[in-house]
C-alpha cells in the first residue's frame, strides 16, 4: 500500500499540475491532500476544483477555514497571509466555499503496518500547528493517544520526518509555498508495506515564474512571488 501525503497548496494552480504529473509516474494507491488549498497563491478557485475533480481525500486547514467559515477578527492578524485571505474570500464562488466548509479535520486510513493518522495543525484544531521537534515524551503520548503508526501533519512549509519508538511523523511541506530554501512543490510517499512504514520526500520542480507572474498580475503581495522563486522567506 503506497500513499501521497501533500499539503500547503495554497492556490498555486502550476505548482498542482506538476504534482500530479509526478503522481502519475511514481504510482500510489491514494492521494490525502493535509489542508490548505487556498491562501497566498492566485488560482484558489482552480486549486479547489481541482482537487475536487481528482477526488483526493482532503482534509481542513488554517487558511480554508479562515476562507469559509466565520472565525471573527483575530487581534493583530494583517499580514500579507490576511491580505490574500480577504482577496481569496471574494474570488470563489459559493460551491467552492462550501466544498471548503465541509471538509474534515483530519482522518484515518488504515494499513499493512498499522493505523495512518493526518490532520493539519493538530487532531481537533487546524490552527493549533503541532510541533514535530517537541520532547520525545510528548510525541510519544500523541502517539499512544491517537493508536497510530504514521502521524501526517501540515502547516510548516517545511517537509520533515522523524520516528519515534513505532511511529512515524511526517509533515509533507508545502506544494505551493515551500520554505526549505529550495524552490519546488513538495511531496511525500509512504510505503505502508513490511513492517515498518518507510517515508520518502521529493522535490517537484515547477513553472516558478508563471506562478510568480500571476501573484504580480493580481496585484498581490510581491514576497509571495519571492518565496515562491526562492523557497524561503525574507
Amino acid at each position: 500500500m503506497r500513499l501521497a501525503f501533500i499539503s500547503d497548496i495554497h492556490g498555486n494552480i502550476h505548482a498542482l499540475t506538476a504534482v500530479k504529473r509526478f503522481l502519475t509516474e511514481n504510482i500510489v494507491n491514494q492521494v490525502i491532500v493535509v489542508g490548505d488549498l487556498v491562501g497566498y497563491g492566485a488560482s484558489p478557485g482552480p486549486v479547489i476544483d481541482f482537487v475536487k475533480r481528482e477526488g483526493w481525500t482532503t482534509s481542513l486547514g488554517s487558511s480554508d477555514m479562515r476562507v469559509a467559515i466565520d472565525v471573527g477578527d483575530r487581534e493583530g492578524r494583517r499580514g500579507v497571509a490576511d491580505q490574500v485571505l480577504v482577496w481569496t474570500k471574494r474570488m470563489l464562488t459559493p460551491e467552492q466555499t462550501d466544498f471548503l466548509r465541509r471538509l474534515p479535520a483530519g482522518g484515518r486510513i488504515p494499513t499493512p503496518v498499522g493505523r495512518v493518522r493526518y490532520f493539519h495543525g493538530s487532531p481537533h484544531d487546524p490552527e493549533q500547528r503541532l510541533d514535530l521537534m517537541a520532547p520525545t515524551r510528548e510525541l510519544e503520548d500523541l502517539a499512544q493517544t491517537l493508536g497510530a503508526r504514521v502521524i501526517v501533519v501540515g502547516g510548516s512549509h517545511v517537509p520533515f520526518s522523524r520516528v519515534i519508538g513505532e511511529t512515524t511523523f511526517v509533515d509533507p511541506g508545502s506544494v505551493g509555498l515551500s520554505l526549505n530554501h529550495e524552490p519546488g512543490a513538495d511531496v511525500v510517499i509512504v510505503d505502508c508495506i513490511g513492517r515498518k512504514p518507510r517515508v520518502s520526500l521529493h522535490k517537484v520542480t515547477y513553472d516558478y515564474a508563471s506562478s510568480a507572474f500571476d501573484i504580480m498580475a493580481w496585484s498581490l503581495p510581491s514576497v509571495i512571488a519571492d518565496v515562491i522563486r526562492t523557497g524561503r522567506m525574507g
